[in-house]
């Protein structure tokens, strides 16, 4: 795939993989991005969390997810570790001549790599009931299989900050207005333009769940949109999906949720192709953010 030379003279490698690395002026604009996106986390004071890379696969099916969207799935694989099924791999071909490895018999698959930053919070929520809304933020390396990878706009594995309300209809609402709206002011500061458009919620497959007929009729993902087809960001209600599969409780009942989502990599596609490839031309982010928060 061909790699525009400038990204390249400021740090992007691309992997065969379909992977980023990132050095140079383009991991700094990553890293203003994220300092960028945990300021409206620390307005809400939201605890940061840190995750393993896996989930649970048991956890992960309690969502339905591998009915939902067994083509993004990524799994750890390890072989079965009975002396003649190494043996057998060993003294086999090992590589394909298409790249792949020629295994052989692997073990029990028991974990996923995460696809979205937030599920963990969620399990590790699960069981718990407040008396006052909750705010989680944790950012996360994703995976997920796509039919095809564009360097840092499609990727197999890309990097996620989100920011989680647990609580009430509310809370949870009112957390969504009040980030959203401060990201508009944000964006239309540091003058990049982006488009909000409603989308299909991300934890359904629309042609297996009734639950996207609801989702026409009451829009609960509103995707931050570049050019129209790049979603470097979403604002996702998730009414009580959440609270119900894993019995997060507000006050006895199950809880609301919510989060916010930003697309790292994708960010700095939209700063990169709308500013140029000159880190001198690139917006003060952290500077423009604080200053349009109160609007």
């Amino acid at each position: 795939m061909h790699v525009d030379p400038a990204l390249e003279a400021i740090g992007l490698t691309w992997l065969r993989t379909g992977q980023s690395a990132l050095s140079g002026p383009l991991l700094d604009l990553a890293e203003r991005l994220d300092r960028s996106f945990l300021q409206i986390a620390e307005a809400f004071q939201a605890k940061e969390h840190r995750f393993p890379p896996m989930i649970e696969a048991a956890e992960l099916h309690r969502l339905d997810y591998f009915r939902s969207f067994p083509q993004l799935a990524t799994f750890p694989v390890s072989l079965d570790d009975a002396e003649e099924n190494l043996r057998r791999f060993v003294e086999g071909d090992v590589l394909r001549p298409d790249g792949g490895l020629a295994l052989t018999a692997s073990a029990t698959i028991d974990a996923v790599l995460t696809p979205a930053a937030c599920y963990p919070i969620y399990i590790h929520a699960q069981a718990t009931n407040s008396d006052r809304a909750r705010y989680f933020t944790v950012r996360a390396t994703c995976y997920r299989r796509e039919d095809h990878f564009e360097p840092l706009v499609r990727q197999r594995a890309f990097t996620m900050r989100e920011i989680v309300c647990i609580g009430t209809a509310d809370e949870v609402r009112q957390f969504l207005a009040q980030t959203r709206a401060w990201v508009a002011r944000w964006q239309e500061a540091i003058g990049l333009p982006i488009a909000w458009l409603t989308a299909t919620d991300p934890f359904f497959m629309p042609s297996r769940s009734s639950k996207h007929l609801m989702q026409r009729l009451l829009p609960t993902k509103v995707e931050m949109t570049y050019e129209g087809r790049v979603a470097i960001g979403s604002v996702n209600l998730h009414q009580d999906h959440f609270g119900a599969t894993f019995v997060i409780e507000r006050d006895g009942r199950p809880a609301q949720s919510g989060c916010v989502a930003f697309g790292i990599e994708r960010w700095i596609h939209a700063i990169t192709k709308h500013f140029g490839k000159d880190p001198d031309r690139w917006p003060r982010l952290e500077e423009a953010l604080a200053a349009s928060r109160d609007g």
